[in-house]
């Protein structure tokens, strides 16, 4: 057996044992947790998730520049979670980018990456507190569990079935310049996969759902999920590293865990209210 073989196998371990001990504590906490609960977790993993983040795409002299950042993204989730009214979800957005470009207007060093370093912060607030921040509001949802559950079922059958069946028949690569090793048929295997997941659901704890519900949620989240896993291997391969962090043995940074579901819970969320209510 290869050396790669061995590692390989060593990871896969890593990740078995890794979700045995973390998918029955999500699955209690979005069952039986109170929705503050919820949202005091999901701040918390936001901040963690943002100073991965931060740590890849600043530079280590801009440490209290993203210290600042990861503290107003959870001010912006905060803000779009609690606030009453339009003008308060706008306020919550527009409040920390504000403060973040004051911040980098008189702390900036070298006027010419400021520009860089403004954007690469205004985007960490876009790209984790308001994406994630849906969680929060899709859990708030009549039978709001079931759907946070229905999109870790369709997000989790996705990414495995794309992964084995790409292990076993994977020969067309799908997008070479950011993900080398993801093929085409591993991405329609993913896709069958969020189908297959979304069905498991339905049968398990959500029978609300019709056929076309299944259908539509099982393709939008399977592409979705595969989206944001390639948007986030765009931007680690642009600021150079493999993973975000190793937060969790088997997986890297809690980022490479979140990367599936940043696009995910933002498309449930809106089906959920707009096509499905």
């Amino acid at each position: 057996m290869t050396a790669m073989a061995v590692m390989g196998r060593g990871i896969i371990k890593q990740r078995i044992i890794t979700a045995l001990i973390a998918l029955p504590l999500l699955f209690l906490c979005v069952l039986y947790a109170s929705q503050g609960l919820f949202a005091g977790v999901l701040f918390i993993v936001i901040a963690l998730a943002m100073h991965e983040f931060y740590r890849m795409a600043l530079p280590q002299q801009r440490a209290l520049e993203s210290s600042l950042a990861v503290v107003a993204g959870m001010l912006c989730s905060v803000g779009l979670v609690y606030a009453a009214s339009s003008p308060f979800v706008l306020l919550s957005i527009v409040a920390p980018c504000l403060s973040i470009a004051l911040i980098h207007l008189f702390r900036f060093r070298d006027i010419h990456s400021v520009s860089h370093d403004l954007a690469v912060s205004l985007l960490g607030i876009l790209y984790i507190p308001i994406l994630l921040s849906h969680a929060v509001l899709l859990r708030a949802l009549p039978s709001g569990r079931y759907w946070v559950l229905l999109v870790f079922f369709v997000v989790m059958a996705s990414d495995t079935l794309a992964y084995f069946v790409g292990m076993k028949w994977g020969r067309h690569r799908l997008y070479e310049a950011v993900s080398p090793k993801k093929s085409i048929e591993g991405s329609l295997g993913g896709l069958a996969g969020g189908v297959l997941g979304a069905m498991l659901a339905k049968h398990l704890f959500f029978a609300e759902l019709a056929g076309m519900d299944i259908l539509i949620i099982g393709l939008g989240v399977g592409a979705f999920s595969q989206l944001g896993d390639l948007v986030e291997s765009l931007l680690k391969r642009s600021f150079g590293v493999k993973d975000s962090g190793d937060l969790i043995p088997g997986h890297g940074g809690i980022l490479d865990r979140l990367d599936s579901l940043l696009f995910a819970f933002p498309l449930t969320y809106y089906y959920a209210t707009w096509v499905f209510a």
